[in-house]
């Protein structure tokens, strides 16, 4: 008999960024690493424009690693990348061992904690995954890491300032819009279909 489908609520916090950026999504138990990749890639604004890692640790404080393997001599890794989509989120993570990490762009690093907060039944009528809860803008894309968007904001401060034309064009750009840092609201995260999302970008895999 297949196990009974589950939803798992996860919380996800951008690093050394103050105040916090996080965002708390549901997403079903039966997704696999790049399934809850796009959900995150989502939910926190990012446009899946770069390689991406998973990683958490086993019963032997071993390191797992789950992504999209890749061949570039750019990214050599000292350890072996699993494929995301062949791996099931319900068999590493569970509320024994609930903390992991995500890290995407390998150039601006941007890494986020995650944490499983609760398990919980599926609720009639309501599609998953979904975005409940999150505070603040995520980053544009391309702008340095911390240490670049903490510069951006900065210039954005300041009116002033010589280079404030050209980054708030830039910014609103990337974001197609108005880049407010402290604007978020939980019910406008719109979620792709992954497996959709799959075939477009993979579809030689």
């Amino acid at each position: 008999m297949p196990a009974k489908k589950v939803i798992y609520q996860f919380k996800i916090t951008l690093k050394d960024i103050k105040p916090p950026i996080w965002r708390r999504i549901q997403v079903p138990s039966t997704y696999t690493f790049w399934d809850l990749h796009s959900a995150i890639q989502d939910a926190m604004g990012w446009l899946d424009y770069h390689l991406h890692e998973f990683s958490i640790k086993d019963m032997n404080r071993n390191k797992l690693a789950f992504g999209t393997p890749t061949k570039s001599d750019d990214f050599t890794l000292p350890y072996h990348l699993l494929p995301g989509w062949k791996h099931k989120i319900s068999k590493y993570i569970n509320l024994s061992t609930p903390s992991f990490l995500y890290v995407y762009d390998f150039g601006d690093d941007w890494n986020h904690a995650i944490k499983l907060e609760k398990v919980l039944p599926v609720e009639e009528g309501v599609r998953y995954p979904r975005c409940i809860g999150g505070k603040r803008n995520s980053p544009p894309e391309d702008c340095g890491g911390t240490p670049g968007y903490e510069r951006m904001l900065e210039v954005l401060a300041d009116r002033e300032n010589t280079e404030y034309e050209s980054t708030r064009e830039w910014v609103d750009s990337m974001k197609r819009g108005h880049f407010d840092p402290e604007e978020f609201t939980p019910s406008q995260v719109v979620f792709d279909d992954p497996q959709e999302r799959f075939k477009s970008d993979f579809q030689q895999l």
